[in-house]
């Protein structure tokens, strides 16, 4: 960066431009944009950043982000604890939430299997899924990957793991687009894929 821009800018435009989706341009634009703005703005941001640090944890069961441990979703005794819908993503199991039609618990993974990219199944919480599983008392496990060559992956991957395992094994029907994310799904395509899971 040129050296007319103070340091302190230069850094938090370096910092944004790491976030996903976000290029120089666009960390410029938000950096001047924040800026601009008056202090309590840009100290409310500083706080809400440093509490998401600070006040949230992954849930020791199913690896959501989550304030307690463990998360709602598993501290919900209505909820069928026998029926587990595996998911790469947090906003994964938010999609799906909104459906209205789910009642099971989920398996957050953190990621897909990508060897090209050096993600492997021990990047991934594969393991924990597998130890859930051993422990008894899961009728189902939904694999809820999103539908392309990882996801693809990731649910081949699983499957072979799991099915020496006695557990039923279903996979979300293919209303879901191939290449798309089940968090971008909207609400109908994903109930109707839920409803329409298929055995692997």
């Amino acid at each position: 960066m040129s050296s007319a821009i103070p340091e302190p800018v230069t850094k938090l435009i370096d910092a944004l431009s790491r976030l996903p989706g976000v290029g120089p341009k666009t960390a410029s634009r938000l950096t001047y944009y924040l800026l601009r703005q008056p202090d309590e703005f840009s100290l409310t941001l500083a706080d809400a950043l440093r509490d998401l640090k600070s006040s949230t944890q992954f849930c020791s069961i199913c690896f959501n982000i989550t304030v307690n441990d463990p998360c709602p979703i598993c501290a919900d005794n209505n909820r069928d604890h026998r029926t587990i819908a595996v998911v790469e993503e947090p906003l994964d199991v938010l999609a799906i939430e909104r459906t209205g039609v789910y009642k099971g618990v989920y398996h957050v993974l953190h990621g897909a299997l990508s060897p090209v990219n050096g993600v492997m199944p021990e990047d991934i919480r594969i393991r924990e899924l597998e130890s859930r599983v051993e422990k008894g008392d899961i009728l189902e496990i939904i694999i809820a990957t999103n539908p392309g060559l990882e996801g693809d992956n990731t649910a081949w991957y699983i499957q072979k793991e799991l099915l020496p395992k006695g557990v039923k094994l279903t996979r979300l029907a293919r209303g879901l687009p191939v290449g798309g994310d089940i968090e971008y799904a909207d609400t109908v395509t994903l109930m109707r894929a839920l409803q329409g899971r298929s055995e692997l």
